[in-house]
Order: structure tokens, then C-alpha cells, then sequence
């Protein structure tokens, strides 16, 4: 591969967004395939600092919110995302610049100004976007990981990010419907990995 691609996984919290990635980038791997995973919020003092909201959102202020996620990607794609395209690496991450449009767009900000504010990242050659009704992804998250919901994790706010999730349109998106089996939702994923991108 002379140069890399870059698959992102989207979709609102409880999609199963992080156990599929990681089961598609095992697949990969067993075909021979160079693949790097990785994730948003990173580990930079950026990204811990999103983290800290996740219990107390009502810190800072939406514009803030947004500027730390932005600084926590700039260093995402500087560090990694750019070097290991460059160097022909399958990329997968759990979240990217469509997260930030649909979460801090529910907060409030416009998405067309977020995506604007993004430009300095590369476009994605695929967004896995998994839809599911933010009821059921919040059972999924109380039953399935037995965790409490956190800031971002409210059902008035999940509505809102599905929303905003839902009308964007970028050529790049594929819907795959994550209320099925994790078998199917897979399925789904590798025949679309596989239709768009080899």
C-alpha cells in the first residue's frame, strides 16, 4: 500500500463502537493487512481533561469543551494519524471529527462550524457509522457494562447527538444498524470494509 486509509467509527455511546473496531482490526490482521487502532479523547493532557468532564460537564463552557477536544486531535493526527498513513497503516479509531460535530453540536455549537474548525484533519476513507435508538443504547450501558451514565451519556443528550448524527451526509458515511446480533453488525462492517475500500 503506498499510502494508508483511515476508518472511523461513529455513532452515539452504547453502539458498540469499541468491540467491533477491535474485531475487525483482529480480521484485518489475519488477511496480512497493516493496521494501527487508536481512539478519541487520546491520552494527551488534552484528552485526560475530557475525561475529567465526563463526571462534571458543567465545568467549562461548551466553546471550551470543543477547544480541548480540537487541541486533543491536533496532536492525534500530528502524532499518529498523519505518520502512519504516510507510512501505507490501516488506521481504525474509536471516534474523530464526526463525534465532536454531533456531541458538542448538541451542546449547542453549530456542526457546520465544527467541521469548519476540523479542517487540518485528514478526511476519513470510511465512517462506520453505527445506529441504534439511544434507548436502547443506554440499557445496553446500565445492563450490559453495569456502569453508570455519565455526563455525556443523558437520554435528552443522546437524542440530540442521534440527531445531528442522522443528517450528516459526507459520501464517506455507511450506516450499519448496531441493534442487530455483534455477529451481524460485523458482517455488515467487513462487507462494507470490503466493498469500499479493496
Amino acid at each position: 500500500m503506498e499510502s494508508g486509509m483511515l476508518v472511523a467509527f461513529e455513532g452515539i455511546d452504547g453502539t458498540g463502537k469499541s468491540t467491533q473496531l477491535q474485531t475487525l482490526a483482529n480480521f484485518l490482521k489475519e488477511q496480512g493487512l497493516p493496521v494501527i487502532t487508536t481512539y478519541e479523547p487520546t491520552d494527551s493532557k488534552y484528552g485526560r481533561q475530557i475525561r475529567s468532564l465526563y463526571k462534571d460537564r458543567n465545568s467549562c463552557t461548551p466553546e471550551e469543551e470543543l477547544n480541548l477536544f480540537l487541541e486533543d486531535r491536533r496532536l492525534h493526527v500530528h502524532e499518529l494519524i498523519r505518520p502512519e498513513l504516510a507510512a501505507g497503516k490501516i488506521i481504525l479509531t474509536d471516534r474523530y471529527y464526526y463525534s465532536t460535530a454531533a456531541y458538542q453540536g448538541a451542546a449547542g455549537i453549530d456542526p457546520t462550524e465544527i467541521f469548519a474548525r476540523n479542517s487540518f484533519a485528514p478526511q476519513p476513507n470510511l465512517v462506520l457509522l453505527l445506529t441504534m435508538d439511544p434507548e436502547i443504547s443506554l440499557a445496553r450501558i446500565r445492563e450490559g457494562r453495569g456502569e453508570e451514565l455519565n455526563d455525556f451519556e443523558q437520554i435528552d443528550q443522546l437524542h440530540k447527538v442521534a440527531h445531528h448524527f442522522a443528517t450528516f451526509d459526507d459520501p464517506c458515511i455507511a450506516r450499519i444498524n448496531a441493534a442487530q446480533t455483534p455477529e451481524q453488525v460485523q458482517e455488515d462492517i467487513r462487507r462494507t470494509v470490503q466493498d469500499r475500500l479493496f
